[in-house]
């Protein structure tokens, strides 16, 4: 199976919202579902197509495979609390994610590519995992070689004027941040139901 590389807004106006994590758009243009009669579409949508698009835009927008996005799932239902908050609370802890949020990438797509080719260290070790989980007290940075790169450069610079949820510090002199606490759930930059994820899954699984 292969990543999604299609047009990333066809999907925003699919779920009907933008998904920050996966484009620079601020608004959809055109908001209503692709297709010849997505303009046309009416009615009521049945509860499986509520829990389908809240399950697809928290997909999309963290850039997860649907087997991937399973394990997340799982691992939020296993453990103790509000099984939604902590599926929130796991795919924000993704180092992607941190990245993006830190603002050293435009998309979480460009803060992959920033892990997977070695420019992101973590507590001073280089960590070239996505899916990396960043617990609370973590310290991300560039890489110091990397820093002379002309794209690192600028993602720096426009890293400076980024805004940053509360759980994060930031040191633009430094290039390099710090997560304070565990993700917060009011700090998701788009709406979701988490609960209507865990019931999407809740016989699949």
């Amino acid at each position: 199976m292969a990543r999604y590389r299609g047009p990333r807004l066809k999907k925003c106006r699919a779920v009907g919202t933008v998904l920050p994590g996966l484009t620079t758009a601020a608004t959809l243009e055109r908001p209503f579902p692709p297709g010849q009669h997505g303009a046309r579409r009416r009615g009521k949508p049945s509860d499986f197509k509520v829990r389908l698009v809240e399950k697809q835009k928290a997909r999309w927008h963290f850039g997860l495979l649907e087997k991937q996005f399973q394990r997340y799932v799982r691992e939020a239902s296993r453990r103790k609390g509000p099984s939604g908050l902590n599926l929130v609370q796991l795919l924000q802890s993704r180092l992607d994610n941190i990245v993006w949020r830190m603002g050293f990438a435009p998309t979480i797509p460009a803060a992959r590519q920033l892990v997977v080719h070695g420019h992101i260290m973590v507590n001073g070790h280089r960590v070239d995992r996505p899916s990396f989980n960043v617990t609370a007290g973590a310290e991300i940075s560039i890489r110091e070689k990397s820093k002379s790169k002309p794209f690192v450069q600028a993602a720096i610079e426009r890293s400076a004027s980024m805004p940053r949820p509360s759980w994060i510090e930031f040191d633009p002199a430094k290039a390099a941040g710090k997560l304070i606490t565990a993700p917060e759930r009011g700090d998701l930059p788009f709406e979701l139901n988490e609960q209507a994820i865990i019931e999407f899954y809740s016989q699949k699984l």
